[in-house]
């Protein structure tokens, strides 16, 4: 029974998880009321999840919501629907949100939307300070207690009148920025305020205006003022008195400055005021500048001052400014339509003024020394003008130039520039140079004493014709040099070495050698040389020719060699010619002698050779008949024939043996001592009858 039970409630449990299935249709994200909401205002953010099921059954929903990819919601909730609530939305509740839905294993995912929270806080602005002086500082501090940074900060200085000054900072990771602003003259009462800025999908956003936050302004002094005594009609000549005055709190580090232009004239410190006098005269005329500071404060007050002219400048005339020396010079000193002035003419120079004359008229006879600037000067009342300056040149007549090569010698290489210069010891500069290459006009140069011309244009038939002239403003005229005549050199070309005879010399006969060059201007030194471990000179020799002869005396086996020449002139470039090989043979005499005396040798030796044979022959045939009836004497021989020396060849026929090294030997010279002493003992033996124990006794002994 009890196993019947469970059987069915295993098939009910099948069955009621068999009815159990579900699947997600969608899941989606809303936001309400709407995708845009003003800033301030309450925002819902809601997840959905549309879900099909095969019966009415529960499911426990597991809703995650997510901003710019951070979890900012999560619930477990029976329904199918999930509200975050945002009572009070701010701008930084903008941006992308998105919900995944999670159930009995399942997951589903939402699109993302995009939340626009529009508008920004209000910013709220503070100052450090409600009341400064000028030259201080002014800090600021405005802030967005509700937004998320990174937000942009603009703070602005408002003054009355004028168009606000604005700055701007960013802040990347605080919701606040402080800013100083400086105190400058004429502020007064100051306005500030500020606002910001975030970036949004759409551009950017500004909040609105922070309050207002004003600041009171004290003066250290009042903006200074500048009178001049007399105030207007100042003329040439009249004393004119400059007053500069401020009234101050703290009269500690206060300077009053009085300019003209950027020319400080006067100044003094810790005092209300400042004089300044002068004589007035033309150049005063212009603008002032009082300046009061006192720290980072500067006040400033501008003046014009216009001062009459009491009489013109004058003006210097000259007879001539450029003439010849020993000519007389008339300098006139003159002021248009006015007439009592007292005149000076000087002559300037870098130590001062030199007085020529208290004059309005000056005559001279001139000489180059007086080349100079003149002016004249006029005095009325203490009041001194002078007129601009006159260029007086006094010429001297040029002298004869010389030409002459800079390098010194009259000579340049072939294809090599030649650089020529110009000189004139006397004249008054500035000289005019002009150079001649023939009757060709080559180059115009204006200089002092001296010019230089180069001529890169050097062929092998010029014929160096130079000459030059020189002038300046003297009414001498022209002056010619004398003529130079350069020299071509034509450097060394194609060395080549020769010999007679050519190759094998005789011992004791002469060679010569003959070294000649293709081209090359003379004189050209030649040097003849011997190839070793090192360059030995044989001879050398300077030729006006393109080519020498070097005749060697009495050649010796020790000449055979290497032989070359170098050949080289005034343009010092050595040009070496091939080398050639000599070899230095016995002569033929001197090969009749050696071949006679080798035959004589050969024949003497031959005719030893002989001799020793038919001794030899002599001496063997002797004892072979005497001993000829006995048994001892084949013993005998076949006992010689047996100790000879192993080391040479035994000739029956001839008694001689030949060596390596084709000489003949005999053949008793390899014998030892022993050997000849026994065959001594047998000639002079005598035997009647053969005892063959006696015969071993001779043997042995």
């Amino acid at each position: 029974m009890y196993l019947a039970l469970l059987v069915i409630f295993l098939q009910c449990s099948e069955l009621y998880a068999q009815g159990k299935v579900f699947t997600f249709n969608k899941v989606e994200i809303r936001v309400q009321p709407s995708v845009k909401v003003k800033n301030g205002a309450p925002m819902s953010i809601i997840c959905h999840a549309d879900i099909s099921k095969t019966n009415d059954f529960q499911l426990k929903h597991n809703f995650t919501i997510f901003k710019n990819g951070k979890l900012v919601f999560m619930t477990i909730s029976h329904k199918e629907d999930a509200r975050y609530e945002i009572p009070v939305a701010r701008s930084s509740d903008t941006g992308d949100y998105e919900c995944t839905v999670t159930a009995d294993g399942k997951k589903g995912f939402s699109n993302s939307i995009y939340v626009w929270v529009a508008g920004m806080t209000k910013p709220i602005l503070t100052a450090d300070k409600k009341e400064v002086s000028e030259g201080e500082v002014v800090k600021l501090r405005c802030e967005l207690p509700e937004e998320v940074p990174p937000l942009e900060f603009f703070f602005r200085k408002i003054k009355t009148n004028s168009a606000p000054k604005e700055k701007r900072v960013p802040e990347q990771n605080q919701n606040f920025s402080e800013v100083e602003f400086p105190v400058e003259e004429g502020d007064n009462i100051l306005q500030f305020d500020c606002f910001g800025k975030r970036q949004v999908r759409s551009g950017w956003e500004s909040s609105q205006h922070s309050n207002s936050t004003l600041v009171t302004v004290k003066e250290p002094f009042i903006k200074p003022t500048l009178i001049t005594r007399p105030s207007g009609n100042i003329t040439e000549g009249d004393q004119i008195e400059f007053e500069c005055s401020t009234e101050v709190a703290q009269m500690r580090g206060i300077e009053i400055i009085l300019q003209k232009n950027r020319t400080i004239l006067n100044s003094v410190r810790n005092e209300k005021s400042l004089k300044y006098s002068t004589v007035a005269i033309q150049e005063d005329s212009g603008e002032y500048l009082c300046k009061v500071e006192q720290g980072a404060v500067s006040k400033a007050t501008k003046l014009n001052v216009f001062v009459s002219e009491l009489f013109p400048k004058p003006t210097l005339s000259a007879s001539m400014t450029k003439l010849d020396e020993s000519k007389d010079l008339r300098l006139s000193c003159n002021i248009n339509d006015f007439q009592g002035a007292n005149f000076s003419i000087v002559r300037k120079s870098s130590t001062g003024d030199i007085l020529l004359k208290n004059s309005r008229v000056l005559v001279i006879k001139v000489n180059v020394n007086d080349t100079g600037s003149y002016t004249c000067k006029a005095e009325v009342k203490g009041i001194v003008k002078e007129s601009k300056r006159v260029r007086i040149n006094v010429y001297a007549p040029v002298s004869k130039p010389t030409l002459s090569v800079v390098s010194g010698s009259p000579e340049v290489i072939l294809g090599k520039p030649l650089q020529l210069i110009c000189h004139s010891v006397m004249g008054t500069p500035p000289i005019t140079f002009t150079f001649y290459k023939g009757n060709e006009i080559k180059k115009n140069v204006t200089n002092n004493t001296y010019a230089v011309f180069l001529d890169e244009d050097i062929g092998l038939n010029d014929n160096g014709a130079y000459k030059c002239d020189a002038r300046n403003n003297h009414s001498s005229g022209v002056k010619t040099s004398n003529i130079l005549n350069v020299t071509v050199i034509v450097p060394i070309k194609g060395a080549s070495l020769g010999s007679v005879p050519y190759g094998e010399v005789e011992v004791g006969s002469d060679t010569a050698f003959l070294c000649s060059v293709k081209e090359g201007s003379w004189p050209i030194d030649f040097k003849f040389f011997k190839k070793t471990d090192h360059e030995v000179l044989l001879h050398e020799v300077r030729e006006y020719s393109d080519r020498t002869i070097w005749h060697k005396k009495t050649m010796k086996r020790k000449d055979t060699g290497t032989y070359y020449c170098m050949a080289s002139n005034r343009a010092s470039v050595d040009v070496r010619s091939r080398p050639i090989t000599i070899s230095v043979i016995l002569a033929t005499w001197q090969k009749g002698i050696i071949a006679a005396f080798v035959l004589t040798a050969i024949a003497g030796v031959g005719a030893l050779a002989l001799w020793w044979f038919l001794r030899k022959k002599k001496k063997a045939k002797g004892p072979s008949m005497e001993m000829s009836g006995s048994a001892l004497a084949p013993n005998l021989t076949n006992e010689k024939l047996t100790r000879q020396p192993s080391d040479g060849n035994y000739y029956s026929g001839s008694g001689y043996i030949e060596d390596n090294e084709n000489h003949m030997k005999s053949t008793d010279e390899s014998k030892g001592p022993d050997l000849e002493s026994a065959e001594v003992d047998y000639t002079e033996v005598e035997v009647s009858s053969l005892d063959p124990h006696r015969a071993e006794n001779i043997w042995a002994s």
